[in-house]
Formats: structure tokens, C-alpha cells, sequence
């Protein structure tokens, strides 16, 4: 199968401190993966550098056939990469409205499947907030946004780094909803977020990182017994 990332030994610094030691990550299309580990593991070093957001990295990356290594992260986007930050990123000074229509363009197949109608409909709340700017949206309602501004460039894989972070357990329970909904929808997806239990059951596979090394991969079913996770997680 050919994977739509390849990722293969990747090393990452940020100036003199040498994050990541020759990582190895494949997501296949249609798939959706785990990246798990505990704080300052090196889970957002990872995202980071497949994006081109880390300049000092080194390795090999392949996305969507083609060598990214030396991509700025403005091109990777472009091969159907969508990243929800954890910072949200969300315009303020702009309406939920013009947010979600400054990002929309057709997928790198020319798919047009997650138009303005169907983001709405995904989350209603966006719908009742549609002429609210963004800065006076509550934190889950930004969240919201976020997904589905990425939603709108109708990416072949979506990133999510830490999607549920700080948001209260409504909002959390509707952003895992829409997560499934996106994996069934086919779209390949990278989670990392601290439910770990919920990561799991929302993935095919995982990948536990501890101090920038792979310590554990394999079927989330699987992971999810495993004798060391409990370790490598801290809990």
C-alpha cells in the first residue's frame, strides 16, 4: 500500500536540544493514527517538523508522493495536509462566517465534499454563531472553528494536536463526535490528545512516543493492553 506519509528516521533540534531520535511514522490513506506520550515526549516536535514548522530536522518525508524535507509549511498544505493547532488559530477580528469561507478550495482531487452547508450542520452551535466574530466565541466554539476551517480545505489528512484540551465535557463529548465523523468520511487523521482511552478507541493505530523515540506502535486494540503503557504514559 503506498502510505499518503512516510516519514522515516526523523530528527528534530530546536537550537543545541535534540528533541526527536530518529522517528519513524506511516499513515496510510483513509486511516487514522494516535500519537500518544507524556508532556514534553515530543508529540508536538513531531507534528511540528512533518509540517515544516521545524527547520533543524533531518530524515526522510514523503507526503502524498513527494519529498516534503525541504518544503516550507505552506507547500505541505498544499499536498492536502490540514492542522488544527492547539492554539486554535481562529481570525478574531474576523466573523465565524468569513473564517470559515477565507480557508475554503477544493482538495487536492478537486473534492468539494465539506461545503459551508455541511460544516454548519456537523456543528449547529457554528450555524447560531455564523456573524460573531471570532474573538467573542467561547473556547469550545473556536475549537469548533478550527476543525472545520480545516474541514473546508478538504484535506486528505487532518492533524489534530490536543482538539479537546481545556473545553468543557459537552464540548468534548461533540469534538470526539466529529471526530468519528471525519474518520468515516474517509479523510486520514493524526490525533494527539491526553484521553488517552479515547484516543484508542477513536484510532486504527498508535504510537507512543518517550523522549522523542518510538517505544510502542501498533493496533490501537492492541496498545490499549499493553503491559507498558501505563509507563510510558505516567499514569
Amino acid at each position: 500500500m503506498n502510505h499518503f506519509l512516510d516519514a522515516k528516521d526523523i530528527h528534530a533540534w530546536y537550537g543545541s536540544s535534540h528533541v526527536l531520535h530518529g522517528v519513524d511514522i506511516q499513515i496510510n490513506p483513509h486511516e487514522t493514527i494516535g500519537l500518544l506520550g507524556r508532556n514534553g515526549m515530543g508529540k508536538s516536535t513531531l507534528i511540528r517538523a512533518l509540517l515544516g514548522h521545524v527547520e533543524q530536522r533531518s530524515g526522510s518525508i514523503m507526503i502524498n508522493g513527494h519529498n516534503t524535507l525541504e518544503m516550507k509549511a505552506y507547500q505541505v498544505a498544499r499536498l492536502g495536509v490540514a492542522y488544527v493547532p492547539e492554539g486554535r488559530g481562529v481570525f478574531p477580528n474576523l466573523t465565524v462566517r468569513e473564517n470559515l469561507i477565507m480557508s475554503a478550495r477544493p482538495g487536492s482531487k478537486g473534492q468539494l465534499d465539506w461545503t459551508l452547508d455541511r460544516v454548519l450542520t456537523t456543528f449547529p452551535r457554528l450555524a447560531e454563531r455564523i456573524h460573531h466574530l471570532g474573538e467573542q466565541l467561547s473556547g469550545g466554539e473556536q475549537q469548533m472553528l478550527s476543525i472545520s476551517r480545516a474541514l473546508m480545505t478538504h484535506p486528505d489528512l487532518l492533524i489534530l494536536d490536543e482538539a479537546t484540551e481545556g473545553l468543557a465535557p459537552l464540548i468534548v463529548a461533540e469534538i470526539w463526535r466529529v471526530i468519528q465523523d471525519i474518520r468515516q468520511a474517509g479523510i486520514a487523521t493524526l490525533i494527539v490528545d491526553r484521553d488517552w482511552r479515547k484516543v484508542l478507541h477513536h484510532t486504527d493505530r498508535a504510537i507512543v512516543l518517550q523522549k522523542g523515540q518510538v517505544v510502542l506502535s501498533g493496533h490501537s486494540s492492541e496498545i490499549v493492553n499493553h503491559p507498558e503503557l501505563m509507563n510510558y504514559l505516567g499514569v
